[in-house]
């Protein structure tokens, strides 16, 4: 956890051996030496949540901290540096055969995932690598069995004691359960659900022995900080989470109290959603009928304790199978306030969610663990209480909805009046669905942007109320200057939707609507809305969402539903557009040390040049003549050239400039900040061969 780096070791077949064996409880696994284990590490960034996942089981990139710019550990919103997870992975108990035996993904290790590693017990299948699906239609992974919008699929075991395909073996992991797990993760895009992860677990008892008494929890190392903004690293990167337990939404959560004060303000929570076992769907709120079925209460526990301190006690971490398992059956007491308020204070904390017991398991049987990873915004910086937590419990009642499905009064079998989609069985994984979102155009120009976008959002039908409930648009914009604060926050600036209805400001579509549609070239959508932002500011960032919204279901208790944030969320810088005729110039001139738009480094400055042709050359030079850099410019500059954008601009495909403006970082051609002093440069249009010359100044 924190003061190393993430290594995963080589696996290299073993030349002079011609097969590994591998031992489960009363089972052998044999794999010829070609069957190496296949490592595979994927990204969940459908919506507003990037997640990390491997095909052995762990959850989260832990180098996350040493490498920001890479892909995110658990980061929400995307592309804000707000992480909330180092790792985390499933622990499955059980008694065998009177001995106890934990299988565990993940524990408490500093430097994470290392292959053999003590406590990373689960492997890849050989040559199993994950498998992605969509239900979008115009996803490259489209397919007919896929859930959610984003699926990500894997299968890994606990069965081998060495890694396949290595002489590699895995400390401490003599007595493996023999259990095959198939993990399907699964995501969505709309506004209202782009905040969680659902992760559907099927377990199968694939040794010979049963499993009694069985236990499964969702182990996690939850951090929340902000990885472009902490200087620290090591121990005190982790010792400043707080934490705690909302029961009744079966979720523990973590938080900063003091680490990026300003810079996180957000929870990254854990949640257990059920478990399907037999005809039973074991939660705390079906215990009733669970018990009247003649097994056992089913119980859920939160447990924190401290990284690695092995001390016995509560806040102790468990060091063998035993602990673990006595982990697994006993939480800690919420109702103690003196524990509440012990887990407000800022320490370096694990956190196990768990929940059971499944009465046995038999040789070849499986069932269905569901968890969650969900992320909100703290509403009351550095402050835990009810007020705070509000988004964080909308989100878990979402994500607990979205996984019950037709299900609606959590019993586990479909009831009268539940069969939303009438196929005569219990559906889980139903959302309602918001209308579609627009196809958008967006185009900047000097001090203003223009955005366009399609009608094909009104002739949206929801798929439960089957209504086309269509009521009308939204434009979001960040304030000028956001990024470089890592605030995320949007304004709403515009809002367009149907008259004559109690939804909305009613004020109609006259005002953007277009009498024709507009087309651009080599794009054959129709573009019948159309919206000018003016009285911009050039260079500076403006982030712009638009989004379409229905009018919501009474029937349903269903507020207005907005189609997603993340499809159409744009990065605009305005500034001048291609030109050959007017005076190339640079601003800030004269340019002084962390200018408003600046980041914190020198990696993280710019200034711009405007007023370019179309393709040219920039050359800066020094009074005496020395070339300090080249730029090399053409109407699709997308600032991949420098830092700033990197860190501060989002995704490049969604970036969009105006074509005749190009930033340059202040760094020379080998990457070293330059003096202050006056600097000179020429601008030579490629087309024409036309130079301009000018000058523009530093001042450190």
């Amino acid at each position: 956890m924190g003061n190393g780096y993430f290594r995963i070791a080589s696996l290299t077949a073993v030349r002079n051996r011609r097969f590994l064996a591998a031992w489960t409880i009363g089972l052998v696994v044999t794999l010829p030496l070609w069957a190496q284990q296949s490592f595979d590490r994927q990204t969940i960034s459908i919506g507003n949540l990037g997640l990390s996942l491997t095909n052995v089981g762990t959850l989260g990139r832990p180098d996350r901290v040493n490498d920001p710019t890479g892909p995110p550990s658990m980061e929400y919103p995307l592309k804000s540096g707000i992480e909330h997870l180092f790792e985390g992975g499933i622990w499955i108990g059980a008694l065998v055969e009177g001995q106890t035996a934990v299988s565990t993904a993940a524990v408490d290790a500093p430097t994470g995932y290392n292959a053999g590693a003590a406590g990373f017990e689960f492997t890849a299948e050989p040559g199993s690598f994950i498998q992605q699906r969509s239900t979008l239609s115009y996803s490259d992974y489209f397919s007919l069995a896929a859930v959610s919008h984003q699926d990500m699929v894997m299968e890994f075991t606990d069965a081998y004691t060495i890694i396949p395909g290595t002489s590699i073996p895995i400390a401490d992991h003599q007595l493996p359960l023999g259990a095959r797990v198939r993990l399907e993760a699964y995501a969505w895009n709309y506004s209202f659900a782009d905040y969680f992860v659902i992760l559907n677990y099927t377990i199968t008892n694939a040794s010979n022995k049963i499993w009694d008494s069985v236990w499964v929890g969702m182990w996690t190392d939850l951090v929340v900080r902000n990885v472009y903004v902490a200087t620290d690293n090591g121990t005190a990167f982790f010792s400043h989470g707080g934490g705690g337990y909302v029961d009744s939404l079966t979720a523990l959560y973590a938080y900063d109290v003091d680490g990026d004060p300003g810079y996180t303000n957000s929870y990254g929570a854990s949640q257990f959603l059920g478990i399907l076992w037999r005809d039973q769907f074991l939660h705390p709120v079906n215990a009733a009928q669970v018990i009247a079925a003649g097994y056992p209460e089913p119980r859920v526990h939160a447990n924190f304790w401290n990284f690695r301190k092995f001390d016995g006690t509560q806040f102790g971490a468990p060091a063998d199978d035993v602990q673990r398992y006595q982990k697994l059956k006993q939480g800690l007491d919420f109702t103690d306030p003196m524990l509440v308020t012990q887990l407000k204070l800022p320490s370096n904390r694990i956190q196990l969610l768990s929940a059971g017991p499944i009465l046995q398991v038999l040789p070849g049987e499986s069932f269905t663990y569901v968890a969650a990873l969900v992320c909100a915004r703290q509403l009351k910086g550095g402050v835990d209480d009810s007020e705070s937590r509000r988004e964080l419990e909308e989100h878990l009642g979402w994500s607990r909805r979205t996984f019950l499905g037709e299900d609606t009064n959590e019993n586990g079998r479909l009831d009268e009046g539940e069969d939303l989609i009438p196929n005569g069985k219990l559906d889980r994984y139903i959302l309602p669905e918001p209308p579609a979102e627009p196809r958008v155009r967006v185009v900047a120009g000097a001090n203003a942007v223009t955005v366009y976008w399609d009608d094909r959002a009104e002739a949206s039908v929801d798929p439960i109320s089957k209504k086309k409930d269509f009521e009308g648009y939204r434009i979001y914009r960040s304030n000028v200057g956001d990024e470089i604060k890592n605030i995320t926050a949007l304004n709403l600036i515009a809002q367009w939707d149907k008259p004559d209805n109690n939804v909305g400001y009613n004020n109609g579509f006259s005002l953007v609507r277009l009498n024709e549609p507009v087309f651009f070239e080599g794009d054959t959508t129709a573009y019948w809305y159309r919206f000018e932002l003016t009285g911009l500011l050039n260079g500076w960032q403006y982030v712009l969402v638009v989004t379409a919204f229905d009018e919501g279901d009474a029937q349903l208790g269903l507020e207005p539903l907005e189609s997603s944030f993340t499809v159409n969320t744009f990065r605009v810088w305005p500034g001048t557009p291609p030109t050959d005729s007017n005076r190339v110039g640079v601003y800030p001139n004269p340019y002084r040390q962390h200018a408003a738009w600046d980041g914190p480094t020198a990696q993280s400055q710019k200034i711009w040049f405007y007023n370019l042709p179309e393709h040219c050359e920039i050359t800066i030079y020094t009074l005496s003549g020395e070339v300090v850099a080249v730029l090399q410019h053409d109407s699709r500059y997308i600032g991949q050239d420098i830092r700033w954008f990197e860190q501060y601009g989002g995704d490049p495909k969604q970036r969009r400039f105006s074509g005749g403006e190009h930033a340059w970082d202040l760094l020379s051609t080998n990457r070293q900040a330059v003096a202050q002093g006056v600097y000179l440069f020429s601008v030579k249009d490629l087309r024409t061969g036309a130079v301009q010359q000018g000058q523009f100044v530093i001042m450190r």
